[in-house]
């Protein structure tokens, strides 16, 4: 069975409904099966999403303000079971603890059988600095155990999927205990390439968003997305989003 799967932060602040309707368009013409998004804060945009990529007949998302944890998970197959867990509420104190982040969990329905998928995206540190004594490496760690509380939930004959914008390079050490702890392998392990745009500001940005994998599974994973630009009424171009996208073809 292969499950053709995209990860992506869509990015939540702006020009967001003209690249929103281009990402819609764009993944309702896509072979996905099942997309995992983040940053799609306003439940409006949610729903356009959903309007838009209609052979996405199966959808996760929820809150009413705020789309919890702005994270939109769209799929071509069933989803039999869904639920979020929240993050905990972590010091030092910031604007990002309104996106109420935490991971949603879908059992898909497949032709193997219940396949898991977890998408999530955890808290973005602003020093820049993943070493283990940084203070928002205490809060990727607080984070990470309660997403390897959320998989551990799943029966272990369940292969699962771990994916998002996880906020952490390929080689921090948070994430690498995660990884050993959680009986997770990384689909991407060895590629250096960011997933994050470089800018003048920022030219060589790690990896940030993630495929990892549990179980009888094995993965192919591209970027994607990186190219990718729409023309506003006003004449500029913008590309769809500060991150590219990562596909993945899953197989079990």
């Amino acid at each position: 069975m292969e499950l053709r799967l995209l990860t992506f932060n869509a990015l939540f602040k702006g020009d967001v409904r003209p690249r929103m309707e281009a990402i819609g368009a764009l993944l309702e013409r896509s072979d996905y099966d099942v997309v995992c998004l983040q940053e799609v804060m306003a439940p409006a945009m949610a729903r356009l999403l959903a309007r838009l990529a209609r052979s996405f007949p199966h959808r996760q998302y929820t809150g009413g303000t705020l789309v919890k944890g702005g994270l939109v998970l769209l799929s071509r197959r069933p989803i039999a079971e869904r639920r979020f867990v929240r993050y905990p509420l972590t010091r030092p104190l910031r604007p990002e603890l309104l996106m109420r982040k935490g991971v949603q969990v879908a059992l898909l329905h497949t032709a193997a059988g219940p396949f898991a998928v977890l998408n999530t995206h955890l808290s973005a540190n602003r020093d820049d600095d993943w070493s283990p004594r940084n203070r928002f490496s205490a809060v990727a760690r607080a984070e990470l155990a309660t997403l390897a509380g959320a998989l551990a939930a799943i029966p272990a004959s369940v292969p699962a999927v771990v994916t998002g914008d996880l906020n952490l390079p390929r080689d921090a050490e948070a994430l690498a205990r995660f990884r050993a702890a959680a009986g997770l392998r990384d689909a991407m392990a060895g590629d250096e390439r960011p997933t994050y745009r470089p800018t003048p500001q920022w030219p060589d940005p790690p990896a940030f968003d993630h495929v990892l994998l549990r179980g009888p599974v094995s993965a192919s994973c591209e970027l994607v997305l990186t190219d990718d630009a729409i023309t506003l009424p006003d004449g500029r171009s913008v590309y769809l989003s500060d991150h590219y996208g990562v596909a993945a073809s899953l197989r079990v």
